[in-house]
């Protein structure tokens, strides 16, 4: 793999299993795990198994030897290179095996081995569905399946979920959001959006996964010599190391990849579409009026890069009526790590910059207790008395309990965005109060130049190549900036645990007929050190809905609320509660361009003057989930 590939999908390669189901075997050298899994497994590598359509898909079926009865499956879809020899999957496969298990590993259509065209998450009704019909009608199958990954693992289980297939009787998606196309308040269509604002990561990513021109060996071949070819040859497009900084920056977007010398592909398919484009409704997306058909066991980060949608979807599989006991058999973690990264965490932990103490969490116990519930029937594996949301809290530094989410007890406390007109900067009079503002307070005015941009620093998001290091890192960098607008509360004299879905509205006017409004909520230590917790953005022509597109009208006051924050943290006594409002967050998201016009075709920008409002009617707020 080159090393742009291996840059781009490092935060994903956790995707195949989970990163936890290696550790069983980590004292092994690769050879000896290699030699284990021979010794312990009866293997069939690249089995070609048929799609509805008669496309083949490359799968690998690792069996204990000498099982004596039918067992159960972990079943793995991806879209990268793991059924070749790799060393993570025959760990993962050694773990399975040893448990009695059955593992089975298969690329997607279109990647790598397997024939037919890639689209990105465009058949998971169809082939994953096929896929659990061949695996439950094995002979050594015991007709149950679960359904197991992270990312582009995990992503494709959640439409599968909504066919309610008969084989399909638990599934763990670890960091799926980019499978979500529309759940609740959320409308990302697959991380490609947040409020309507294009997130980078995906274009980034595309140029190393979207290979519309690939090798393939040929599809009539015997399946002993194609077993050959996968086990020792690697197809795997050695691309060109990219200089992402300097070329996330190029306009106009649609021609990014076409500027590197790539052929159309899935990348210039989906820039070309709105948040509200019925095609997004064409391929694999869940959307929430789906329904839900199996027992999950979700995995979600704080700092990965949709953990608002997922955590939404959590509550929508609860309360979905076509299964009561699937609704009834939600159960989610959510932890401090960065995206698929729930292997990482122990004593002495940090996100970032930020120390969080012992966040020790042995994922790969729960999942395999889990899989005995669902798969073996082992119902005392995984007792109805385990909590259903376990979550850690930064801040406090521990892990908690719920029975729901948000937790019972939230209350909104809602704090006003307040200043005497010079919010700017870090050395402004922004406040973050209490007290709604008297009629008259001023307004907060900046100027916002898409050619300078506010840089991203931390918060939460994956596979962009290196462009953003995901976690809790200092804002202070950026609040020095005067088109950084920052309200601080008062020193705190007491705990304040903030758990739940963040609101922020916001007044808001502009001189051009489009921009954007970004917010990100912040801890500040007493010593000043300000963490990021979390960050969104809205684009202002969506303000009425996504598929309402309206301009502003200059100098006019609009009101803007971006996608909900998610977060969990304890502000400590002495600590501050600290909120920002800009109108970029480059590189994560797509700059507006301030024209009105189609954003991903332009290639010159206009600056705009843009103002927070927050008198009278026009306040501005963001409303806290504080658990009391």
């Amino acid at each position: 793999m080159n090393k742009i590939v291996a840059a781009v999908v490092a935060g994903l390669l956790a995707a195949t299993p989970i990163a936890a189901s290696a550790q069983d075997y980590g004292r092994y050298s690769d050879a000896a795990a290699q030699t284990e899994l021979s010794r312990l497994a009866d293997v069939q590598m690249a089995v070609m198994v048929p799609m509805r359509d008669g496309v083949g898909l490359a799968t690998n079926v690792y069996r204990p030897k000498n099982a004596t009865g039918p067992l159960p499956t972990v079943f793995v879809r991806t879209p990268y290179n793991e059924l070749a020899y790799n060393a993570r999957t025959t760990r993962s496969a050694l773990s399975w095996v040893s448990k009695g298990y059955a593992f089975v590993i298969q690329n997607e259509r279109g990647r790598y081995f397997s024939g037919g065209d890639y689209q990105i998450l465009g058949y998971p009704q169809t082939d994953g569905y096929d896929a659990l019909t061949w695996i439950a009608a094995q002979p050594w199958s015991n007709g149950k399946v679960g359904t197991l990954g992270c990312s582009s693992s995990a992503e494709w289980q959640l439409a599968l979920a909504a066919q309610n297939h008969p084989a399909h009787a638990a599934m763990v998606p670890q960091a799926s959001g980019a499978g979500i196309g529309k759940v609740g308040r959320f409308q990302e269509q697959g991380n490609w959006y947040t409020g309507g604002v294009p997130r980078n990561l995906f274009f980034v990513w595309l140029y190393g996964v979207d290979n519309p021109q690939r090798a393939q060996i040929p599809m009539d071949i015997d399946q002993e010599t194609r077993a050959r070819i996968v086990r020792y040859n690697d197809l795997d497009a050695k691309k060109p190391d990219v200089n992402w900084p300097s070329q996330i920056r190029h306009l106009p977007v649609n021609d990014m990849l076409k500027d590197l010398g790539e052929p159309a592909g899935t990348f210039e398919e989906l820039i070309a579409r709105t948040p509200s484009d019925p095609a997004w409704r064409q391929g694999g997306l869940y959307h929430d009026d789906m329904g839900w058909g199996v027992p999950s066991l979700w995995f979600n980060s704080w700092y990965d890069v949709s953990i608002g949608p997922n955590m939404e979807l959590f509550n929508h599989a609860r309360s979905t009526t076509q299964d009561r006991e699937a609704a009834e058999n939600q159960y989610v973690v959510v932890g401090p790590n960065n995206h698929c990264a729930f292997g990482g965490l122990g004593p002495n932990y940090k996100s970032g910059d930020r120390p969080l103490g012992d966040a020790t969490f042995d994922s790969d116990a729960l999942v395999h207790a889990w899989f005995d519930r669902w798969l073996k029937g082992e119902r005392r594996a995984f007792p109805e008395s385990t909590p259903h949301v376990q979550y850690f809290n930064m801040g406090e530094n521990a892990w908690r309990t719920a029975a729901q989410w948000p937790p019972a007890g939230v209350k909104t406390v809602r704090m006003y965005l307040r200043s005497g007109g010079g919010a700017n900067s870090l050395n402004g009079d922004g406040l973050l109060s209490l007290q709604a503002p008297p009629a008259g307070e001023p307004a907060d005015r900046y100027r916002y130049d898409p050619m300078n941009p506010v840089q991203t620093i931390g918060g939460g998001d994956c596979c962009n190549g290196g462009l953003v290091t995901a976690g809790a890192f200092d804002q202070r960098p950026i609040e020095a900036r005067n088109d950084v607008l920052v309200y601080t509360s008062e020193a705190l004299t007491e705990p304040m645990q903030v758990t739940g879905f963040i609101d922020a509205v916001l007044k808001v006017s502009s001189s051009a007929p489009d921009t954007d409004f970004a917010v990100k909520v912040v801890d500040v230590a007493p010593d000043g050190t300000a963490y990021i917790l979390g960050d969104t953005i809205m684009r202002a022509r969506y303000r009425n809905g996504y598929d309402r597109p309206a301009p502003l009208t200059p100098g006019q006051v609009a009101t803007v609320q971006p996608t909900p924050l998610t977060i969990s943290n304890t502000f400590q006594p002495g600590h501050r509660i600290r909120v920002e409002v800009t109108s970029s967050n480059f590189p994560k998201f797509v700059r507006n361009l301030n024209t009105g016009g189609p954003n991903e075709t332009e290639s010159q920008g206009v600056v705009a003057d843009n103002a927070v409002h927050h008198a009278g009617d026009d306040a501005s707020y963001i409303d806290l989930p504080v658990l009391k």
